[in-house]
């Protein structure tokens, strides 16, 4: 942006907190707000913006002692090149494909662009009547020409969703009944989708609306193919348009005549490219580099003006010629298409150019479209959509007798579609994928991927509560498809059962990609284990040297004496923060003026029962009397009858949509009549509320929906919350303000973590990272890539200083919290939605193949406990670290002891997604109980040594956040909209 100068950008409202945040250090800017689509005009002022943007290439500097002379020469040169540092050269700034040669940034002049747009104009005779269809993305320059050929004349220029553009069956009545297309650049690829008979009755019909049909992109259909895509009486000009993005998109156009069109005479060579574009010079060069008038040879491209800047160049000779990589003959002085030089191999022992092979097929009658790979360049294969279910024989027979010997495809394919890429091509990657699955279904003993096929659809539509008779779209998506995490893992198992083995990383593709993708990559892997060629395995697991935990322990001791927080934060607070799983953050107060950080400590891997000797009095003093809210409507219910407590509502407190994420309650030391609550929700709104009396302190509105639980900085004065826009919010705990937004690649679900020994905050994101942030200079101390989706939220040991992480992949990893190197990790083998919890000796974490992994702080794995379903509960561990308390979707309730053993188990009425939170009860017994949801919004009271049930609630609505009790309170979200705060009441408190 930087060196095209630009000054206006138009982005999105939901995105404009990640825009700055990731632009604050280059530059200055003002916003004025676009009303139309929530959009943001945003004026930009580079900081520090030099007047030479050359690059240090050691050519075109002024070396000392020769100064004078070589500027000298270069101003006398002026005028014989293009400069791309002079102000209003270029126009826009683009990657190509690779489509023509190896990927490259492309800057294109002005100068290079304008004379294809005043060219196509005049050419196809352009008025203010005319609709163009933008059938380009903005990522592929033809859409340029396509924009300013119908700005410049007054044109109407439609805009389809992409929802839309790729579904041929309904993209055909918008443009050709609705709208009324008349002119129309695309690509032959995009064309064929149509089909031959929708092409025949409304792309090219008698009375179509269309008058103009410019194919380029490609190679040109044979006109045989094109005569039988034309309707009788149909009168559209339709024109073979030529060109590479190096030199600003078309260079050359022939227009079909009307006696070729109406000829029924056979043609078997190619349509010409015809005669140069205003501005254009069309050459073509032997092998030597000499230009020829007659044979076979390579086109280059150029003129005077149309000259484009590739990678690095900043000056380019005018008149500059730039190689295609495409061959043609030129005979009569027509140029006749033969191939990329890319698309030409060599096949027993002679030379082959594939654009014949698929030349040919398209011509049979049997064929609606086709394409040919050279497959791993050993075999060739040919990729077919077929008017006729049974024609493989018969189109075999054909080509054997119309191409010669080392021309014949060893495979033929028979596919429902061409897959193409956003540009409109054919997607050679994607047909190599289709390749693969034909020959792994081949191979193996399933009925057919048809069979696969038509049971995903099934299962897909079961899922996801559809009609039985709905066919779905190849690219629907499972998310914005009414899907969710639950459904995802209920998919992964029924797909997992059918084909009777694991999928390892499906689960990520099912969240992300599209059915056929998920197909796709089913098939891939499913006879890829059943080849041998895949084996389940877990990661090496490696046991610290006393060397590696000796040097671990020294970095982690001069870290902890060194402190995070800089001298200019003064203001520090002493208090304690809880979390879901019963983790308390306490910043003792007595000690911390003079050692803030030492003192500072995890008491979820201490005794329980010392916080709570804290609790009230050394920390927060007495409780106050009687809420100070309303009192709150009866609107949930008691579902039994426990002896000796009742559960009350306190107060609700509305969020505008679901409340996923777990609260965070901080309590201020000495004064309990300040404690509050942070918890955001589904409607972009983080909030602070009272404690005790639901009085909402702030509100912040952030830039999309809030999953992700908040955090508190070891000072007290931030919280930390990750967001689905990608960012890491950092806001100001008394006010809401924003100090600091840090932007990762994708959505953050996961729940931050601070180190009480260094101030870090350490949080994942779906980019596949965990970050390591420090909040007060404002920068990432380190990110490290974690081989898969990091949903779950990292936890912190303190002895051994270690960070656990978990990943979508199935990995467990330990990470030296100071630098971010990896440990140890261990493969689990299936998804890890669940946190990691630690305790001295061991750590732990749920699986969604329905186990509780239990590992040393090496990496040995100690055991492992199975229970009826699939764990997103992450452990919670007692007050003596004894006992280990989870939920599973098969509706239970678990407690072990540490070395696996089942202590009892507690049967709720729905799955349960929620941590367990830990406590001692506020009656004269002082019991330990355990506060549980299940995501039918009921909450459970346990007691923790038997599991017998103490009260039970009912919410007026599901539950997949986790419960946090201080004192007699319990909090907790529901997907009713609302934050509850409830009573928790034993006898002698009624």
């Amino acid at each position: 942006m930087k060196k095209c100068h630009l000054k206006y950008i138009l982005v999105e409202k939901k995105h404009i907190n990640k825009f700055r945040s990731s632009h604050e250090t280059l530059l200055n800017y003002d916003t004025l707000t676009v009303e139309h689509n929530d959009l943001v005009f945003v004026r930009l002022h580079w900081k520090n913006v030099e007047e030479d943007l050359m690059l240090s290439d050691g050519k075109e500097k002024c070396e000392t002692g020769r100064e004078d002379r070589v500027c000298s020469e270069s101003s006398s040169r002026e005028t014989e090149h293009m400069d791309a540092r002079h102000k209003d050269c270029l126009a826009y700034v683009l990657h190509t494909s690779g489509t023509t040669g190896t990927p490259k940034i492309v800057r294109v002049p002005h100068a290079c662009v304008l004379p294809n747009v005043q060219h196509f104009r005049e050419l196809f005779d352009i008025t203010p009547e005319d609709v163009l269809f933008l059938a380009s993305p903005l990522t592929f320059d033809p859409s340029v020409v396509e924009i300013f050929v119908a700005l410049s004349s007054g044109a109407s220029l439609l805009i389809v969703p992409t929802s839309v553009k790729v579904l041929p069956s309904k993209l055909a009545p918008v443009l050709f009944t609705h709208h009324r297309v008349t002119v129309l650049q695309a690509t032959p690829t995009l064309l064929r989708r149509f089909g031959p008979q929708l092409v025949k009755s409304a792309v090219l019909s008698a009375s179509t609306s269309l008058r103009v049909l410019a194919l380029g992109g490609e190679p040109f259909p044979s006109l045989t193919v094109l005569r039988s895509w034309i309707e009788k009486g149909n009168k559209t000009q339709i024109f073979n348009i030529y060109g590479i993005t190096e030199v600003s998109s078309w260079a050359t156009f022939y227009k079909i005549p009307e006696e070729i069109l109406d000829s029924t005479l056979k043609c078997e060579s190619p349509v010409q490219l015809g005669l140069p574009l205003l501005g254009t010079v069309v050459e073509v060069r032997d092998a030597d580099g000499v230009t020829i008038q007659e044979g076979s040879g390579q086109v280059f491209l150029g003129g005077r003006d149309r000259v484009c800047f590739l990678d690095d160049e900043v000056t380019v000779p005018l008149g500059t010629m730039r190689a295609t990589g495409d061959f043609v003959m030129v005979k009569g002085g027509e140029m006749l298409f033969l191939g990329r030089k890319d698309g030409q191999i060599k096949r027993h022992g002679k030379r082959l150019n594939v654009e014949l092979v698929q030349q040919v097929a398209e011509e049979l009658q049997q064929v609606e479209s086709c394409a040919v790979t050279w497959y791993n360049q050993e075999k060739l294969i040919l990729f077919i959509v077929s008017r006729d279910d049974i024609v493989k024989d018969r189109i075999f027979k054909e080509l054997q007798e119309r191409l010669p010997n080392h021309a014949i495809p060893d495979e033929l394919v028979l596919i429902d579609t061409l897959p193409f890429t956003s540009h409109g091509k054919v997607d050679v990657s994607e047909l190599n994928k289709i390749y693969l699955d034909y020959v792994n279904l081949t191979q193996n003993k399933l009925d057919g991927k048809e069979d696969l096929w038509e049971k995903l659809q099934c299962l897909w539509k079961s899922i996801l509560s559809l009609p039985e008779d709905l066919k779905v779209p190849e690219e629907s998506l499972f998310l914005s498809s009414g899907g969710d995490s639950l459904r995802a893992v209920r998919l992964l198992g029924e797909i997992e059962r059918l084909v009777g083995t694991p999928v390892p990383g499906l689960l990520e593709v099912i969240l992300s990609s599209s059915m056929s993708e998920i197909f796709s990559y089913t098939l891939h892997t499913v006879f890829a284990v059943e080849d041998g060629t895949f084996t389940r395995t877990s990661a090496a697991k490696r046991k610290l040297s006393d060397t590696d935990q000796e040097a671990e322990a020294a970095s982690g001791e001069s870290l902890r004496q060194q402190s995070a927080l800089p001298s200019g934060y003064k203001e520090r607070k002493a208090f304690i923060a809880l979390s879901r799983g019963s983790q308390i953050l306490s910043v003792n107060a007595t000690e911390l003026g003079h050692c803030p950080l030492a003192c500072a400590d995890l008491i979820s891997q201490t005794n329980i029962k010392h916080v709570r000797s804290l609790n009230p009095s050394a920390l927060t003093g007495q409780s106050k009397g009687p809420p100070c809210a309303a009192e709150v409507p009866a609107e949930g219910s008691p579902v039994t009858e426990a002896a000796k407590m009742e559960l009350r509502v306190r107060w609700r407190s509305d969020t505008g949509k679901c409340v996923d994420a777990s609260p965070l309650v901080v309590i201020p030391a000495g004064d309990n009549s300040s404690a509050t609550v942070y918890v955001g929700s589904h409607s972009r709104r983080m909030k602070a509320v009272e404690l005790r009396s639901g009085k909402v302190k702030w509100e912040q509105t952030l830039g999309d929906r809030i999953e992700s639980s908040a955090c508190v900085s070891v000072c007290g004065n931030f919280i930390v919350v990750g967001c689905y826009d990608g960012l890491v919010y950092v806001l100001k705990s008394n006010s809401g303000e924003t100090h600091w937004v840090f932007p990762t690649e994708d959505t953050v679900k996961s729940s931050a973590t601070a180190d009480p020994a260094t101030g870090l905050v350490y949080v994942g994101s779906h980019d596949q990272h965990v970050y390591a942030l420090d909040i007060y200079e404002k920068k990432c101390i380190w990110k490290l890539q974690c081989e898969g989706t990091v949903f779950s939220s990292p936890f912190l040991s303190l002895n051994p200083h270690r960070l656990y992480c978990a990943t979508l992949g199935g990995l467990l990893l330990a990470v030296n919290p100071a630098t971010g190197s990896t440990v140890w990790k261990h493969c689990c083998g299936k998804p890890l939605f669940s946190s990691p919890r630690c305790c001295r000796q061991y750590v732990c974490i749920g699986c969604v193949d329905g186990n509780v992994l239990c590992f040393t702080h090496s990496g040995e794995q100690v055991w492992q406990f199975s229970t009826g379903g699939p764990i997103f509960s992450s452990p919670c561990t007692s007050a003596s670290e004894q006992e280990i308390f989870f939920g599973s979707h098969d509706r239970f309730i678990y407690c072990c002891d540490m070395k696996g053993h089942l202590r009892w188990k507690f049967e709720t009425t729905s799955r349960v997604y929620a941590t367990p939170f830990a406590f001692q009860s506020h009656g004269r017994d002082g019991e330990v109980l355990l506060a549980a949801a299940s995501t039918d919004g009921k909450l459970w009271v346990l007691g923790s040594e038997s599991g017998q049930l103490r009260r039970a609630y009912e919410l007026p609505g599901e539950v997949f956040s986790s419960p946090v009790v201080w004192e007699s309170m319990l909090v907790i979200g529901c997907r009713n909209n609302y934050i509850y705060c409830l009573d928790l009441l034993s006898g002698n408190q009624k």
